[in-house]
């Protein structure tokens, strides 16, 4: 059991080491965001079909869930282009922290769409997680633009989690994210087609075609897969730790590959420590809470 625990924990670290390496990519590949996209969408969704077609799985789904998943792959689209411009706007570091902000989001969101009540802990943690973005906007005003498409990105990555988080129990995770991304790539192309995106700037160099290769299939797919694998074995607080580090990853990576390019102010660090310590830290106390509500709760005789 021990082996099985660590294998799964080592496989969910490389998968989140993979994530946070999508925004390397964004960084390295020359064409813009929302060509990046239609490709990386082109590529996942085509390599996800191949890997059903290949465990004879069934992905038929009803009509009413294929238009659920179609529409909120516009979202899903809008989110990674959003995610990919504020890289190319600002740097791999600023736009990996404001995603971190999807924690503030999701605490404001879910509630609201779930009609639930508004936890203070949650409250609590988003003030935490506003002070941080106010002091990478008070001292990155350089890239006054990148942060607000990050944030924007976490906002509608909030969005499209809060809808899934509800199509997961009633079908398989990779299912989902094969329509999302079959409906992301039909919502982009459209697009693309009316604004006449479709061009010569469509064109790529061999170094963009072997990134966007890695993005798609390695980064999206096969990452996608395995993520979900482990996650039926470990359990959502140690997932939710782990994941969390998504944005350290990145932000070390972007530093050892682009060196100073990804160097900030003082208050960008002190920002996106405070941002980083909410998130952490917020599993770990809305554990220990959850854990004194269920002491309290009386036996059964």
């Amino acid at each position: 059991m021990k082996l099985n625990l660590r294998s799964n924990l080592l496989i969910l670290h490389l998968t989140v080491i993979v994530w946070g390496f999508t925004g390397i990519l964004g960084a390295l590949i020359t064409i813009n965001e929302t060509l990046l996209v239609w490709y990386r969408v082109l590529i996942a969704f085509t390599s996800l079909y191949i890997y059903f077609k290949w465990q004879k799985k069934d992905i038929n789904v009803s009509k009413k869930t294929f238009l659920k998943l179609f529409f909120t792959g516009a979202i899903v689209g809008l989110h990674w282009i959003l995610f990919f411009g504020a890289i190319k706007h600002s740097t791999v570091s600023v736009a990996m922290v404001c995603l971190s902000s999807l924690t503030l989001f999701t605490a404001i969101l879910e509630p609201i769409l779930n009609k639930a009540k508004i936890s203070k802990l949650e409250v609590i943690v988003g003030l935490f997680i506003i002070f941080g973005i106010y002091l990478i906007f008070k001292f990155e005003t350089q890239y006054t633009l990148g942060i607000i498409m990050g944030l924007s990105s976490a906002l509608c990555a909030s969005l499209f989690s809060i809808i899934n988080a509800k199509q997961v129990k009633n079908r398989a995770a990779p299912i989902i994210s094969f329509y999302e991304l079959l409906g992301a790539f039909f919502w982009i192309s459209l697009y693309l087609l009316i604004s006449g995106g479709f061009n010569s700037s469509m064109k790529l160099i061999p170094l963009d075609i072997i990134y966007l290769l890695i993005l798609g299939i390695i980064c999206t797919s096969v990452a996608y897969v395995a993520g979900v694998s482990v996650m039926k074995e470990l359990s959502a607080f140690r997932v939710a730790l782990i994941t969390n580090l998504e944005p350290v990853y990145a932000i070390v990576l972007a530093l050892l590959i682009f060196g100073k390019d990804e160097k900030m102010t003082q208050g960008f660090y002190v920002g996106a420590l405070i941002i980083l310590c909410a998130i952490f830290l917020f599993p770990v106390i809305k554990k220990k809470v959850e854990n004194r509500k269920i002491a309290k709760i009386p036996p059964l005789v």
